[in-house]
């Protein structure tokens, strides 16, 4: 088979393609949230200190719920893939011989013959037969399951790092530009991550950055109306 430029047929390319997608989409949640956060506040005051402590309190807030939150999502995902593994374990040394018809079945659904298919499941069964049974039956690859800290380290520092940019951008300039200019570089932020969570996925890129930027502005806008209501109304 003919693989074609850039497809990511290795495991392990695809593995890392799979976790900068999500290091991608990591970035945008902070982005989003914490511009929608400090844009707000802006609306409501020109003051920087309330500014600064919302946008610290909203980055570090949310870096820490997205951190749990992966923990728990990849834990749980762990616990079941561990559970699944152990079972096929226990099965293979009590039913070796119904373990290897069943092998040779899932091979031949895929289209090998009945007798290349049971060559395919002896030889693999006499190699590891465990391994053999976790991919062909479970998708899974027992030394290489998906670390928990891992992935919660990567969702932290994926939201940190995009939420860096919105509160830096209105924090710098002038109080009354601030939040044109925080505007201008979150939508052109989220048009480059757009394009490229696009291009890592295959995706069209114009459709996901019109739906990023336009999402993104539209919470800008709500959140800075929002803000300014509540500031008249408290009289800041």
């Amino acid at each position: 088979m003919v693989n074609h430029p850039g497809e990511p047929h290795d495991a392990s390319i695809a593995g890392r393609l799979n976790w900068l997608r999500a290091g991608v989409l990591g970035a945008n949640d902070g982005i989003v949230s914490t511009a929608g956060l400090v844009v707000g506040v802006a609306g409501a005051t020109t003051a920087t200190g309330p500014v600064l402590t919302a946008g610290v309190a909203g980055l570090v807030a949310g870096a820490v719920s997205m951190a749990l939150g992966e923990y728990v999502s990849v834990s749980s995902q762990r616990d079941t893939e561990k559970a699944l593994l152990d079972k096929e374990r226990r099965e293979l040394a009590e039913f070796p011989d119904q373990e290897l018809d069943e092998l040779a079945a899932l091979y031949e659904g895929k289209g090998l013959s009945p007798g290349t298919a049971r060559q395919v499941a002896v030889e693999l069964t006499a190699k590891d037969a465990f391994a053999a049974h976790a991919d062909a039956e479970l998708h899974l690859t027992p030394d290489d399951l998906t670390s928990p800290w891992q992935a919660a380290a990567a969702s932290a520092v994926a939201f940190t790092a995009g939420s860096l940019l919105p509160l830096l951008a209105i924090l710098v300039p002038p109080a009354g530009v601030r939040v044109v200019v925080t505007f201008a570089v979150v939508v052109a932020a989220l048009a480059g991550t757009g394009y490229l969570s696009a291009r890592l996925g295959g995706a069209h890129p114009a459709r996901a950055v019109l739906r990023l930027v336009c999402g993104g502005a539209l919470a800008m806008a709500v959140t800075f109306g929002v803000g300014a209501l509540v500031g008249t109304a408290a009289g800041l």
